[in-house]
């Protein structure tokens, strides 16, 4: 692809190497923002940084934060001793579009995969476990995406918290085995949250 200017092309590149994004595409995003006035192309731009510089991560569950606690933690009328443990933040916003939990969360940070090197001291494990301790937790759900690597993850999980007294149970299988969680419609995983099952159960399916 060639280009008439070199400041063009530097900013088509950068768009480019987010996820999704390709030449073409990036090239109608920087045309786009050529027709903006300097103030908006400005706020865009020093919005985006503020974001990278100032956002936090909560201090309790690992979530977005704008401060140390986010605000589902920071929220009273939520059920503080219900956990829903999930992988990533993506899978919190997944959850929260549904308007079917109303609990808090704890982010993994990812989940067991020895093939690709993440082992349980990469993962946010010891503080859920701390959690879990501290906090009188009365469930923790899993919401993990339903595949080798999220069943070993609860499986190392539900190990460590035997000596706890915590319902632990896990969603239904809903969704589809080897499917990620994000990608999931609302309803399905808000029925899969709804009708969730002992981990027990779920682990000898």
């Amino acid at each position: 692809m060639q280009f008439p200017s070199t400041l063009l092309e530097n900013a088509v590149n950068e768009f480019a190497k987010l996820p999704g994004i390709g030449k073409k595409t990036a090239l109608r995003m920087v045309l786009h923002l050529l027709k903006q006035d300097v103030a908006a192309v400005g706020h865009f731009s020093e919005t985006i940084a503020k974001m990278r510089t100032d956002i936090k991560f909560c201090t309790r569950c690992h979530n977005i934060s704008d401060g140390n606690l986010c605000s589902i933690c920071a929220n009273t009328l939520r059920n503080q001793q219900l956990i829903c443990v999930v992988e990533n933040i993506r899978d919190v916003i997944a959850i929260e579009n549904t308007q079917q939990f109303n609990g808090t969360y704890h982010v993994l940070g990812g989940i067991i995969s020895p093939l690709d090197g993440i082992g349980p001291d990469q993962l946010n494990i010891e503080p859920l476990i701390a959690r879990v301790a501290h906090e009188q937790t009365e469930e923790l759900v899993f919401a993990l995406s339903p595949n080798i690597q999220g069943d070993t993850t609860i499986y190392y999980i539900q190990k460590k918290l035997q000596k706890y007294p915590c319902r632990i149970t896990t969603i239904a299988r809903g969704i589809a085995f080897g499917g990620e969680l994000e990608y999931a419609d609302e309803m399905t995983l808000a029925r899969s949250l709804a009708k969730r099952l002992p981990v027990e159960q779920y682990m000898s399916h």
